[in-house]
C-alpha cells in the first residue's frame, strides 16, 4: 500500500505497480510525472470523483482499477491512455458511460453495482473485449453493437432492468460464461422446492468452513430427533449484491437443480424472516481445489499451480463427469454461468463436486431456438475446461489418442 506523501517525494517514480489507499478526495493534476512508469494503478476503497488529464501521459499504464469511490461518470480519460485494457470500477455511483471513455485496447471491463441505465453503441467495437461485469446495474437493453465482440467469453449482466433477453449475444463464438438471472424477463418458479425444510433451531453451527460474495458456509451439527447426518454444511446468503447477481437467485439455483453425483448435494432449505439458507451435505476433507482462478495475466482462463500434473486417464475421468453434469444441468434448464476448475473440488480417484451457483441462470421460459443457443455457451465452457485440463496434461502422455480425442471434442464445441 502506497500513500500520496510517498508519490509526491518520488519514491514510486520507478514502481510500476502502484496501489494508494489514503481517503484520497482528489489526485494531483500532475500525477503522471510523480510514477512515469506504473503499469498496474489501483486507487480502490478511496473518495475520487474524478481522474487527472495527466493520466494519458502514462505510456506504460494497462490497468486501473477504482473500485469502492464516488465516481458517477467514468472518467474519458481512461479512453486517451493507449495501452490500457483493463478498466475496474466497481461500487461507485456511475451513471454514464460515453463512448470517449472506452478505450481501444480494452479487454477487460468491470462496472458491477452501479447505476448505469445504457452503454454506448460503441462498446460493440471494442474488439479485444474478453470479459465484461455489469450486474447490479439499470440496463434496460444491451447496444446491439455487442454481437460484434467476438472475443467476449465471460459476460453478467445480472440483477438489472433487462426487459427481454439480450439475442445479439447469442451468436458471439467465444461467449462461455453468462449470467443473466434477476432481470425483469427472467421468469421465477411456480412451483415449490422438494428439499425438506428445516429452521436454524434444529442446528448447533460449529466453525466457519468459508464466507463468499454472497454468503457463509458453516459446520453445523442437528439437533436430536433432527433426521439428518451428525454434520452438514450450511450456507447462510447475504443479502448483498455479488459480482455474479443476487444471492436470492443462488438459492433458488441450490432449491431446484435436484441431486448429481458431480455436484454439491443440497438436502435441506431454511427460510426465516431473517434467514435464507441451504443445508448440504458435508464435502470430506480430502478433497481438495481442481483449479485456482484466472488472473490478471490470463483474463477468464484458469490457473494451476506449477507442479500440477495430471495423467491423461485422471482427465478423461474429470472430463466424463463434468459431461454428464452438464447434460444434468441442461435437463433442468439451466446455465451454470461458471463451469470452471477453481469451482470443482477433487478427490485422490479424480471423483469431483462442483459448487457455486452463483451465475446460474434458468432459461426453460425462453423460446426453444434461445434455450438451444445458451446450451452452446455452456458448451463452449466446457470445451474451454478441458483445454484447461489438457493444459496440465503430463507431456508423455499428450501423444496419446485419449488425449487427441479431448483436443477434438474442445475444438468441435468451439466451432472450429
Amino acid at each position: 500500500m502506497h500513500t500520496l506523501e510517498q508519490l509526491r517525494s518520488g519514491q514510486l517514480r520507478q514502481h510500476t505497480r502502484i496501489n494508494i489507499k489514503d481517503n484520497l478526495e482528489q489526485l494531483p493534476e500532475e500525477f503522471a510525472e510523480y510514477c512515469p512508469q506504473v503499469e498496474v494503478l489501483d486507487l480502490s476503497d478511496n473518495q475520487l470523483s474524478a481522474l487527472p488529464e495527466s493520466l494519458s501521459q502514462l505510456q506504460n499504464l494497462r490497468i486501473v482499477f477504482a473500485s469502492n469511490n464516488q465516481f458517477e461518470v467514468l472518467p474519458e480519460v481512461l479512453g486517451r491512455c493507449a495501452k490500457l485494457d483493463m478498466i475496474g470500477f466497481k461500487s461507485n455511483s456511475i451513471r454514464h458511460v460515453s463512448a470517449a471513455a472506452l478505450p481501444a485496447k480494452l479487454r477487460w471491463l468491470i462496472l458491477t453495482d452501479n447505476q448505469i441505465e445504457s452503454l454506448p453503441e460503441q462498446l460493440g467495437e471494442c474488439s479485444e473485449l474478453q470479459k465484461c461485469a455489469l450486474a447490479g446495474n439499470r440496463l434496460t437493453a444491451l447496444p446491439q453493437s455487442m454481437q460484434h465482440c467476438h472475443k467476449l467469453e465471460l459476460l453478467r449482466v445480472s440483477a438489472n432492468q433487462l426487459a427481454s433477453f439480450p439475442t445479439q449475444l447469442l451468436e458471439l463464438p467465444r461467449l462461455a460464461w453468462l449470467a443473466f438471472a434477476g432481470n425483469p424477463f427472467c421468469q421465477g418458479f411456480e412451483h415449490g422446492s422438494g428439499l425438506a425444510k428445516y429452521s436454524l433451531e434444529d442446528f448447533v453451527f460449529d466453525k466457519v468452513l468459508g464466507q463468499g460474495a454472497s454468503g457463509v458456509i458453516s459446520l453445523a451439527h442437528p439437533k436430536p430427533g433432527v433426521a439428518l447426518p451428525s454434520s452438514v454444511a450450511i450456507k447462510v446468503f447475504k443479502g448483498e449484491l455479488t459480482s455474479d447477481g443476487y444471492p436470492s437467485d443462488e438459492l433458488d439455483a441450490c432449491l431446484h437443480v435436484d441431486q448429481h453425483p458431480a455436484l454439491v448435494n443440497f438436502i435441506g432449505q431454511i427460510s426465516e424472516p431473517d434467514c435464507s439458507a441451504v443445508v448440504m451435505k458435508l464435502i470430506p476433507e480430502h478433497f481438495s481445489n481442481l483449479g485456482q482462478p484466472p488472473s490478471l495475466a490470463t483474463c477468464t482462463r484458469d490457473t494451476f499451480l506449477p507442479e500440477q500434473q495430471l495423467g491423461i486417464a485422471a482427465i478423461a475421468k474429470i472430463v466424463e463427469q463434468m459431461q454428464s453434469l452438464l447434460q444434468h444441468l441442461v435437463e433442468h434448464h439451466m446455465c451454470h454461468g461458471d463451469l470452471y476448475a477453481h469451482n470443482v473440488l477433487v478427490d485422490d480417484n479424480y471423483n469431483i463436486v462442483l459448487g457455486d451457483f452463483g451465475a446460474a441462470s434458468h432459461y426453460e421460459y425462453l423460446p426453444k431456438e434461445v434455450q438451444l443457443k445458451l446450451e452452446r455457451v455452456e458448451q463452449r465452457a466446457l470445451a474451454f475446461f478441458i483445454e484447461d485440463m489438457l493444459s496440465i496434461c503430463r507431456l508423455n502422455e499428450q501423444a496419446s489418442n485419449t488425449y487427441k480425442q479431448l483436443k477434438s471434442q474442445a475444438k468441435e464445441f468451439l466451432g472450429l
